[in-house]
């Protein structure tokens, strides 16, 4: 009887196995989609997709793998929304780097609109799993939100180990995602079938860590006369894929993968792996180490006592300076990459759900807070009692900092502020994501100067960059690989370069005694830029040479050290007479955000929410 019954437990076991590869079903597979309010064909190009899925009822379902907008501007995401409305069949959707690197909202409004950024769903036996890709408001490599991570692994927890799992993402499974072996790993520990892309534009067929994988194309027409996707049909333990013009014709398969478990729970095979090998006998004390639960994707503060942080989970929070454990936090209503400012008991940032905060620095109770039209993503500044800010909906506000009250408002910002502003001779600079640099008189938000780069392109903004100023000139660098000078009075052009084997981006700082701009160019190396020369005249040069870097954080300079964060999540401190490299140490994979050093110790956190208080030599 006994063996009967395992017997029958074995047959039940091997028919449940069995239901995923006897279920015949056919899905569209769309990606890049790339609806932009300027461009009528990439909406067009949707449209037919859609008119052609609603015309064909073999497709039971539409997956959707990111760069839904071009800009991730509030209205493009609107626009998708309603034309992916028109669809007859359920769909699911995700965000790529598009809809997150240039938000407007702080990445909040896909949320609000589509409902969530991430998808799981059963159909046919299957688990369809999808999730954001960032980086989110930071150029640099892919990223899977923290958040996301323990979503996935929640989702992957709570699955039978025979159930077979299809893994959907915006971006390549592989290091072009910082964090690409996070979810590898949890994936292997499931019955992880294939992987499905976009990303590149174009078909492919791929495989990450023995994981059969297929990029898909976008949607966009490119050089055709109409857009395209892909239908996926799954049977027989296969899936096969056939690229579809809509309307027109279906062309040829071009892809077949088999569906299988790979059982990689027993795979022997060594796949890389990030090392951190740099950090043994490097002379660095790791004091305390603290995980949020969520990325962090501005810099920190320091409060007395405490350091002040703020994560997309849409807190402001303190940690004690000298445990790591968190003392106070206070919620808002969307995600943060708003930098905290701190004055006195006075703890001010902005949040993506529209307001401005102000919170004790002591009990981390509300003091006030100031209501925006949109996001408020830019990061404060704070000089005598007033707190200067961007957002998102084309003001650039100073508050009373005990009360909130507007002191003035400036309303003529063309683009949404995401930066730090610099206050300099009385006066308060920033750019925003529309390719303008702006000068406003500090005691009347009137404008002094404002000064474009001419580009018709708006991801060449001098918008991420932290100014800053010297010998009456203010210094900029953006994403068109320029760096510019301009007259710190006038807003007129003293130079501006674009140097031959010297690709700056958005990355720079000001040396303590003023007669350096650093700047951390995408080739890897650090150099000092002369804050005197009528020209692009390199001063100083470290030994530091990284790989390929885009980490747009700013360059610190403490005590004679010169702190450089990178995309990969490793720190370097530099000696600022010599240029050579005193230590580093990697705290993740992750890009990193500002270094915060102080006397005692250095601060240091990442966007996957690691925050590590470090002890090096120039700090015992």
């Amino acid at each position: 009887m006994k063996h009967k019954r395992l017997s029958t437990l074995l047959l039940l076991f091997l028919l449940t196995v069995g239901v995923a590869r006897a279920q015949t079903f056919k899905f569209a597979f769309i990606s890049d989609t790339h609806v932009n309010i300027g461009n009528p064909t990439a909406a067009e190009d949707l449209r037919r997709t859609v008119k052609d899925i609603n015309n064909n009822p073999e497709l039971k379902f539409v997956v959707i793998t990111g760069d839904i907008t071009e800009f991730g501007a509030d209205d493009e995401l609107k626009l998708a929304k309603q034309i992916l409305d028109s669809l007859n069949k359920k769909w699911y959707i995700i965000p790529g780097n598009h809809d997150s690197n240039w938000s407007e909202s702080g990445s909040n409004t896909f949320r609000k609109v589509f409902g969530s950024e991430t998808f799981a769903f059963n159909y046919g036996g299957y688990l369809f799993a999808g999730t954001s890709s960032g980086p989110n408001m930071r150029m640099g490599p892919g990223q899977v939100p923290r958040e996301n991570i323990v979503w996935l692994d929640s989702v992957l927890n709570h699955t039978r180990p025979e159930t077979p799992v299809v893994y959907l993402n915006h971006y390549p499974q592989d290091s072009s995602q910082n964090n690409w072996y996070t979810v590898i790993n949890k994936l292997k520990t499931k019955n992880i079938q294939m992987i499905l892309c976009g990303h590149g534009h174009n078909n492919h067929v791929l495989n990450f860590e023995g994981i059969p994988s297929i990029m898909g194309r976008s949607n966009l027409r490119a050089k055709d006369s109409i857009g395209g996707y892909n239908i996926v049909t799954i049977q027989n333990g296969k899936a096969t894929f056939e690229e579809r013009k809509p309307i027109v014709e279906t062309l040829r398969k071009w892809a077949e993968t088999d569906l299988f478990d790979h059982h990689f729970n027993k795979d022997t095979a060594h796949y890389y792996r990030p090392s951190y090998a740099v950090n043994k006998g490097g002379g660095v004390k790791v004091l305390w180490t603290y995980q949020d639960q969520s990325d962090i994707g501005a810099g920190m503060a320091i409060a007395n006592n405490k350091i002040i942080l703020t994560d997309t989970k849409g807190l402001i929070y303190a940690l004690d300076k000298k445990t790591g454990k968190r003392v106070w936090s206070y919620a808002t209503g969307g995600k943060i990459y708003s930098t905290p400012c701190v004055s006195g008991n006075y703890v001010v940032a902005g949040s993506s759900d529209k307001y401005i905060y102000c919170i004790s620095a002591v009990t981390g109770k509300l003091i006030w807070k100031s209501a925006a039209q949109k996001a408020v993503i830019a990061s404060p500044v704070i000089e005598n009692n007033v707190v200067y800010i961007g957002a998102s909906d084309g003001h650039f506000r100073a508050l009373n900092l005990a009360t909130g009250k507007l002191v003035w408002d400036f309303d003529q910002v063309k683009g949404f502020v995401v930066t730090r502003p610099l206050i300099y001779q009385g006066k308060i600079y920033f750019g925003c994501w529309a390719n303008d640099f702006y000068a406003l008189d500090i005691a009347t938000g009137k404008l002094v100067w404002k000064w474009s780069n001419g580009s018709s392109n708006r991801m060449f903004s001098p918008a991420a960059c932290y100014p800053v100023a010297a010998n009456n000139r203010v210094f900029i660098v953006a994403p068109d690989q320029y760096m510019t000078s301009l007259d710190a009075a006038t807003g007129k052009v003293i130079w501006r370069e674009k140097m031959r084997g010297t690709r700056v981006r958005e990355s720079m700082g000001l040396s303590t005694d003023s007669a350096l701009v650093y700047v951390k160019i995408m080739d890897g190396r650090l150099l000092g830029i002369s804050t005197q020369a009528d020209s692009m005249q390199i001063s100083w040069k470290s030994s530091l040479q990284l790989p390929y870097e885009l980490c747009p954080s700013a360059i610190i300079e403490h005590r004679g050290v010169v702190y450089v964060p990178t995309h990969s999540g490793i720190a370097y401190a530099i000696d600022r007479k010599s240029g050579d490299v005193i230590w580093k140490y990697k705290v993740s994979n992750c890009l990193m955000n500002s270094i915060l050093p102080t006397d005692r110790a250095v601060y240091i956190s990442t966007m996957d929410g690691k925050v590590s208080s470090l002890q090096s030599i120039e700090t015992r």
